[in-house]
């Protein structure tokens, strides 16, 4: 038996699931969660094979909290997001459901979940590392500790590789997230973050100077008095961006 987990804000749409369920003996709901801190506990808690997963949610949306997940079970999505935009994810997840969907529709979704029988971890990391959606990259939300910390973009000073992970700069410190610095490159809003160094991405608007440092390179002074190295090309970047 493969255990189920629903995280949706619309205690309807939890209840139709579930009832749509009542057909599939073979998946057990485990839990039912109304947002994704709840579903993250959930999610840690009993280890599911498969949840059903809505995007917008209030606090952080389904794909925030799937990305805090080390180990992502298969998703089948349950959203009101229309079809040409659930086209960007579906070839990673398991399936999508437009609501409002009807039994045949979910029995659909279920036989592709069956029919895989294991959750496909590496599409579920792939759909984390694709998605983009609008209004999702105006914050980043990182685990810090036992505790989520959703940081507003406009407060992060800098960014900074390191190995598998991402040092994210603030003025409380810096925090990990097991990204790519080409993943933030791509997410992150290009007329105020540039890639500046193969190892940082800088915010423009935190820079008080930019100072040659050896032969053609250059260093970057922020307001925190944080010093960013500036490779050649990351310096015409710069340039464009600030107008120089």
């Amino acid at each position: 038996m493969s255990k189920v987990i629903i995280i949706d804000d619309e205690f309807l749409a939890r209840s139709m699931v579930k009832e749509y369920l009542k057909k599939h003996p073979e998946l057990e709901v485990v839990a039912e969660c109304g947002d994704g801190f709840e579903g993250l506990k959930a999610i840690q808690e009993h280890q599911p094979d498969l949840i059903f997963l809505d995007i917008q949610m209030p606090k952080i949306t389904g794909f925030e909290m799937l990305e805090l997940v080390e180990n992502p079970p298969a998703v089948i999505f349950a959203t009101a997001f229309d079809e040409y935009a659930i086209k960007a994810f579906e070839a990673h997840a398991v399936d999508y459901l437009l609501k409002p969907f009807d039994q045949e529709r979910f029995d659909k979704a279920v036989a592709k979940f069956l029919a895989q029988h294991k959750p496909n971890v590496e599409n579920t990391k792939e759909l984390l590392n694709d998605t983009q959606l609008p209004g999702i990259n105006s914050r980043i939300v990182v685990k810090n500790g036992s505790k989520i910390k959703i940081i507003p973009v406009q407060e992060v000073l800098y960014l900074e590789a390191a190995d598998d992970f991402v040092k994210i700069f603030t003025k409380e410190g810096y925090f990990l997230k097991n990204k790519t610095m080409t993943y933030f490159e791509s997410f992150l809003p290009a007329d105020m973050f540039v890639r500046c160094h193969r190892s940082y991405i800088v915010n423009v608007q935190e820079i008080t100077r930019i100072d040659p440092y050896e032969k053609d390179g250059h260093v970057a002074i922020l307001k925190s008095g944080a010093k960013i190295n500036v490779s050649r090309n990351g310096y015409g970047k710069l340039k464009a961006v600030l107008g120089l």
